[in-house]
């Protein structure tokens, strides 16, 4: 009996520090996708000039800050330094789209990576699917899928651009889904890692649906 009261004690007490991290996790994305939202609206105010592959440099110096500090008070700080500067870097991408196509493509990515988010985010959380198998594939394919992205810039071929941006957005909407799983099942219990993911998987669908988007408005 005295086994059996510790178990469902400890099992307990698993769900509620499972609960915690999803409960910091949705809250910190959400500030943060308020903060990047702002600094993609000064960008704009400033009209910004577009930086290409150089907001590389400080957006990877900006993670391995994340990575060592995930476990203070500065994590927060480098984390809101993080999205602060993906979205700044995002401003002149949306105010060239802007003056290309208008408000419309810009509205319906949000609206869309709205959907794809909560719809996939939604299936984990009611399935409880344990998606901890797709961690290779995920992993290896994002690797993949970024080599293309740096050598489709380089590259002249046909397709190249458009075959990674598929790829980024099937990769991003697994690693939703997989990034979910892994909070409700013990697997991620930082949520200082588990908000950037997800920030940078919503980041990356957001600017992806715009390409496709403004894309189309444009032709």
């Amino acid at each position: 009996m005295q086994e059996q009261e510790f178990t469902l004690g400890r099992e307990h007490t698993s769900e509620l520090e499972t609960s915690k991290v999803l409960r910091s996790t949705y809250m910190l994305l959400s500030m943060t996708i308020l903060f990047s939202a702002a600094t993609a609206g000064a960008a704009m105010a400033l009209d910004v000039p577009y930086m290409g592959l150089w907001t590389l440099l400080p957006y990877l110096a900006l993670l391995f800050v994340v990575e060592k500090t995930k476990n203070s008070i500065w994590g927060l700080v480098s984390v809101f330094a993080l999205t602060g500067w993906l979205g700044f870097t995002a401003g002149p991408i949306i105010n060239f789209y802007l003056g290309v196509s208008g408000y419309e493509p810009i509205l319906m990515a949000l609206g869309g990576t709205g959907l794809i988010f909560f719809t996939l985010s939604g299936y984990v959380l009611v399935t409880k699917k344990d998606l901890s198998f797709m961690t290779g594939f995920l992993m290896t394919g994002m690797l993949v899928a970024f080599i293309a992205g740096i050598a489709s810039v380089f590259l002249n071929i046909p397709g190249l651009s458009l075959a990674v941006s598929c790829m980024f957005l099937l990769l991003s909407s697994g690693l939703i889904m997989w990034q979910t799983s892994a909070i409700i099942h013990g697997g991620e219990t930082n949520y200082i890692s588990a908000t950037v993911t997800l920030y940078v998987m919503v980041y990356n669908i957001f600017m992806i649906l715009l390409s496709f988007l403004g894309g189309s408005s444009d032709d």
